[in-house]
C-alpha cells in the first residue's frame, strides 16, 4: 500500500528505545546531542527578531518563484560581507536546505540515478535521496588526510548514472573545510565528467580560527555547474524561521538553464511565507549578534571538553575546524553503540555514537557544543570519571 520511498520499518533502534524509556521514567538526561540553539539558554535579541515579523506588506500575497528580490539582495549582501560573491539573480529561496536538496535531485536526476555523498557525514542524504528515488553512493573522507577528499576514490565511484557530488563544507561532524587546492581540482574533475557540485555550507560561518586555505563554493572558479546551499537555521541560529537558499553558478548557458528550471520547480511549491521573506533582511542584520552568542557558548564548551579530556590518557578530542560539535575518540574496547548505550543507561549521558555518521571504524562519539555550560560540565565530570580507568 505504501511507497518504497518510505522506510520498510519505522521501529526505533536500540538507543532510541533506551532513551525513550529513561525519559518516560523521569530520569534526568544530560543531553550532549542537542542541535537546537533556541532551547539552550543562548542569548537572542528577542524583541528585534519578533518585530521583524510585523511588516504590513505581509498582508498582501505576491508570489515570486525565486523569492522576493529584497530577501535575495539581503542574502547576497550577507555573503559579500563574509568575503564571498553571491548574485541576487542567481539565488532561489526554499523553505529549508532539506527542501533545496529535493529540488536539486528533481532538477538533476532521473529515478535510479546516483549522487556521491561524503562518509562520514550527517545521516540525512539517504532519506532525502530516497524520497526522490535517487541512489546515494558514499565516498570516503580519509582520516589520514585530516578527513579530506581523495579524488582517486571519487573517480573509482563515478558511473554513467552519477549526476552530482555533494560536499558539506565544513563537514558535519568532522568540522573540516574544503581547501583551495582541492576545490580547483574538484571543479576540473566535475566539469570533465559533466557532474554538478552541491556544496552544503550551512556551518561555514562557524570557523574556529582563520585559515587562508579555506574556500567557499561561492568564491569560484566555477568550471562545473555548482549549487551552494545555506539558510537561516544555522547562519542566524533560527531553525524555526524556515528559509533556505540555493545559489547557482557555473558556465553561462548551463547556469542560465539550471536557474530557469529551478525557478519552474520552485513555482510549483512556493514554500516560503511572506513574513519570513520580509523579515530576512532584518534578521541578517542581527546575525552577527546571534552568532557571537553561539560562538561564545560553543567556545566555552569546547575549551571545557579539551581541558577535561587532556587530564586523562584514555581518549582525546579531535579538534574541529568549524561547526557546533566535537568528536571524542574513545578506546575501541566497545563498539560505538555499546559506549553510547552504557553512558546513557548507567550514567544518564546522551552522546551520538560514531556509527550514526557512518565512520569507517569504531571509536568515535560526537558531542554537541551547544548545551548549557553547567550541564555540560556535569556531563564532563561523569564522562572523565568513567573513561579514566580505561
Amino acid at each position: 500500500m505504501f511507497s518504497g520511498r518510505t522506510p520498510a520499518s519505522l521501529s526505533p533502534n536500540r538507543l532510541t528505545r533506551a532513551l525513550a524509556e529513561l525519559k518516560a521514567a523521569g530520569a534526568p538526561i544530560l543531553d550532549l546531542t542537542v542541535s537546537n540553539p533556541t532551547r539552550e539558554g543562548i542569548a537572542y535579541p528577542r524583541e528585534e527578531i519578533l518585530a521583524a515579523l510585523q511588516d504590513a506588506r505581509s498582508l498582501t500575497y505576491e508570489p515570486t518563484a525565486r523569492g522576493l528580490l529584497e530577501a535575495r539582495e539581503a542574502i547576497a549582501e550577507w555573503h559579500a560581507g563574509q568575503g564571498a560573491t553571491a548574485d541576487p539573480g542567481s539565488l532561489i529561496l526554499a523553505g529549508s536546505t532539506s527542501e533545496a536538496y529535493g529540488w536539486l535531485f528533481k532538477l538533476l536526476c532521473e529515478p535510479g540515478d546516483a549522487v556521491l555523498v561524503p562518509r562520514p557525514s550527517y545521516p540525512l542524504f539517504e532519506c532525502l535521496a530516497e524520497l526522490d528515488s535517487v541512489r546515494v553512493v558514499q565516498y570516503p573522507l580519509v582520516e589520514e588526510l585530516a578527513w579530506g577528499l581523495d579524488l582517486s576514490e571519487l573517480d573509482r565511484l563515478v558511473r554513467p548514472e552519477t549526476r552530482a557530488i555533494i560536499l558539506v563544507n565544513p563537514n558535519n561532524p568532522t568540522g573540516t573545510y574544503i581547501k583551495h587546492d582541492i576545490w580547483l581540482r574538484l571543479q576540473e574533475f566535475a566539469a570533465y565528467r559533466s557532474l554538478a557540485i552541491i556544496s552544503d555550507e550551512v556551518f561555514f560561518d562557524y570557523a574556529w580560527r582563520a585559515d587562508p586555505r579555506r574556500v567557499s563554493s561561492l568564491q569560484g572558479p566555477h568550471l562545473a555547474l555548482t549549487f551552494t546551499l545555506s539558510g537561516l537555521s544555522k547562519i542566524s541560529g533560527l531553525p524555526q524561521m524556515k528559509l533556505g537558499w540555493i545559489h547557482v553558478a557555473g558556465p553561462g548557458q548551463l547556469r542560465s538553464e539550471a536557474l530557469e528550471r529551478l525557478e519552474w520547480i520552485a513555482d510549483s511549491y512556493l514554500p516560503v511565507s511572506a513574513p519570513i521573506q520580509h523579515a530576512a533582511a532584518r534578521w541578517l542584520e542581527l546575525t552577527p549578534q546571534i552568532q557571537h552568542s553561539i560562538r561564545t557558548r560553543t567556545a566555552e564548551n569546547l575549551a571545557s571538553l579539551q581541558a577535561a579530556v587532556s587530564a586523562g590518557s584514555s581518549c582525546r578530542v579531535r579538534t574541529p575546524e568549524g561547526g557546533w560539535c566535537a568528536m571524542l575518540e574513545v578506546p575501541r574496547i566497545h563498539s560505538d553503540e555499546e559506549w553510547a548505550l552504557m553512558l546513557l543507561e548507567n550514567h544518564s549521558i546522551w552522546l551520538q555514537p560514531g556509527y550514526f555518521y557512518d565512520f569507517q571504524r569504531e571509536g568515535f562519539l560526537v558531542a554537541s557544543l551547544l548545551p548549557d555550560p553547567d550541564a555540560f560540565q556535569i556531563a564532563l565530570q561523569r564522562l572523565t570519571g568513567i573513561l579514566g580507568p580505561y
